[in-house]
């Protein structure tokens, strides 16, 4: 990996305005929910801050990846990069009343989820085929090291800055992102364009359902994300509620799947040119689910830990297989919109997860959950081992 990063120079670029980006978008989160709490006490507040900010977008996702596939890659996330700079330094200046802000954070959040698959689109034409593997290990090392970063920072930086400063900080890291990505090559990917908007966005919807494979994929990572998504409420709960420790602590447990995934990501970092990737993604959906399914037999805060640190290293594994296998399995043309449908799909399994999951905590508590939900994620990696060996389905390269 460090080889390729080395004798890479646009990638290295990639990489690191990427890097930036993530830690700006976990440093105006972080500072936002801050914000809203303090002003206004309510959770509720925070929970539509979240959600303008995370499911809203996926709403909007077939229109979002079109773009990048329509026009230069480079040049649509320098202009994403610059308008969310923008929209951080208005929101900075302004804080403005509740429904303005989340109109504004909703508008910057659509943004990102156009940044978000033209980055990813991007990787294709910057390295060789043999080596798109560890080309996405080097990104999503990055992006997952920056996320884990950007809160620490934000909590570093409030200790000694008001939020609008904070914000303002975010938005020149978004600037920087932007200078970074003028060093890249033109990103434009020979295509044709449908007759209309509409037409490519028809495109990249069935482009989904009418690969078998990626159909595979797309069905089998949203079916894991739906199971397990919930995760993250239990284990607030099972630390505090079940094994009756403070906030502080339970932080530290939330923290184990960053820990994971920094870890998983090491160790691809030196294996992922050698692996099947099909065999990965199915290895991740099952070290990630059954990460969870355990937790629910944890028997206190260190063994919930490690078992969270495990389901990171699994969920690493889903990152790097599904986005390698998307960049094989797609033409260069469509891979824009293919992710963008991707990750608008997750954001409404996410969704379903928070809901679904939310009413079983309820009814059950969080150990059953855990069981549960685990236990139904490993379900689905089991249909997706059957479903890839089926006849008809082809996992080799586009043309």
């Amino acid at each position: 990996m460090l080889t390729l990063l080395k004798e890479n120079g646009p990638l290295r670029v990639l990489g690191t305005a990427r890097v930036v980006s993530v830690v700006g978008d976990a440093l105006s989160l972080v500072t936002l929910m801050v914000h809203v709490q303090s002003i206004l006490g309510k959770a509720i507040a925070v929970a539509a801050l979240l959600l303008v900010g995370d499911f809203a977008p996926s709403l909007l996702s077939p229109l979002t990846g079109v773009i990048s596939d329509r026009f230069d890659r480079r040049t649509v996330m320098i202009v994403c990069e610059v308008a969310q700079g923008v929209l951080l330094a208005v929101i900075a200046f302004t804080l403005p009343p509740l429904p303005i802000l989340l109109v504004l954070v909703g508008v910057r959040a659509v943004i990102g989820q156009i940044f978000i698959p033209a980055s990813r689109a991007a990787v294709p034409s910057l390295v060789a085929r043999k080596d798109l593997g560890q080309a996405n290990t080097v990104m999503g090392l990055g992006s997952n090291s920056a996320d884990v970063i950007g809160p620490f920072l934000a909590a570093a930086l409030l200790q000694f800055m008001d939020t609008r400063g904070v914000l303002l900080v975010d938005a020149v890291s978004f600037g920087l992102s932007a200078l970074l990505l003028l060093r890249l090559p033109k990103l434009i990917v020979p295509s044709e364009q449908g007759e209309t908007l509409f037409t490519d966005v028809k495109a990249g919807l069935s482009e989904i359902w009418r690969n078998r494979a990626l159909r595979i994929v797309f069905l089998g990572f949203c079916g894991v994300v739906a199971c397990t998504a919930i995760d993250d409420v239990a284990l607030l709960q099972l630390t505090m509620v079940v094994f009756g420790e403070s906030e502080s602590v339970a932080g530290v447990v939330l923290g184990a799947v960053g820990i994971g995934l920094l870890a998983g990501y090491a160790l691809l970092a030196r294996g992922s040119a050698r692996l099947s990737m099909v065999t990965l993604l199915v290895t991740g959906f099952v070290i990630s689910s059954a990460g969870n399914l355990f937790t629910g037999l944890a028997w206190g805060v260190a063994s919930a830990f490690a078992l969270q640190t495990v389901r990171g290293i699994g969920i690493a594994a889903m990152d790097v297989a599904h986005s390698t296998l998307i960049q094989r399995l797609v033409p260069g043309d469509r891979t824009g919109r293919v992710f963008g449908n991707f990750y608008g799909g997750i954001g409404v399994a996410a969704a379903v997860s928070y809901i679904g999951g939310g009413l079983l905590l309820d009814a059950v508590g969080p150990e059953l959950t855990f069981i549960l939900s685990g236990g139904a994620g490993v379900l689905v990696a089991v249909w997706v081992v059957a479903a890839s060996r089926a006849r008809g389905v082809e996992w080799e390269s586009a043309s």
